[in-house]
């Protein structure tokens, strides 16, 4: 299966583009968001890929950005919509406003992309709503959980620089954490390290 293709960008039209890659000619259709963002002709570029696979051929659907590539394999996913349909939509609505409109229940939003009609419209925010909020729980969490690890490894690091000065590392230790709670905003390293030592040598 072909993930992602880069290579020399022989001919772009709206609806489709032809790469060369290592000599071979891809035909790969898009949608208009990633035909405003392609290069010249002539020019290098690096597709993201869905293989989507027949019968009787193999097509192939190209992404400029991933979150592209996301909404078109959620949409695919959706019974009555295949790969032309969701193109379409694709071509019609920008990835992030397609899914606020779906996690919202904005069908009037829906119903205005060409080719969309009432029942598809609805068809979309009812097998995508719960799926579209549970990748970005699933995100806010992992973004969450970098967070934390990032404020631990800051802690640490000015806490073995408070102990390497002398200071006992249970008192550096309460200082830091007194000062990172009474903080509205996120403090780097460098602030840490002098409000902590203004405290401990006040």
């Amino acid at each position: 299966m072909i993930a992602r293709i880069k290579g020399t960008l022989v001919r772009k039209s709206i609806g489709h583009v032809i790469v060369d890659a290592h000599g071979i000619g891809y035909r790969v259709f898009i949608p208009l968001t990633t035909f405003y963002e392609l290069p010249d002709t002539g020019q290098t570029v690096t597709l993201n890929i869905h293989t989507h696979v027949k019968e009787d051929a193999i097509h192939l659907y190209g992404f400029y950005q991933p979150e592209d590539q996301d909404v078109f394999q959620m949409l695919i996913s959706v019974s009555g919509i295949g790969p032309r349909l969701a193109l379409n939509i694709l071509s019609g609505i920008p990835a992030a406003e397609f899914i606020g409109a779906v996690t919202r229940g904005n069908l009037n939003r829906l119903v205005a992309i060409p080719g969309v009609g009432r029942k598809t419209a609805e068809r979309m925010i009812v097998e995508l709503k719960d799926r579209i909020l549970k990748v970005e729980l699933k995100e806010a969490g992992a973004d969450r959980e970098t967070e934390t690890a990032d404020d631990e490894a800051m802690k640490e690091d000015a806490l073995s620089a408070l102990v390497n000065l002398g200071y006992k590392s249970g008192t550096a230790n309460h200082v830091i954490d007194r000062i990172l709670a009474a903080s509205s905003t996120k403090l780097s390293l460098d602030v840490l390290l002098k409000e902590s030592l203004k405290a401990l040598s006040g």
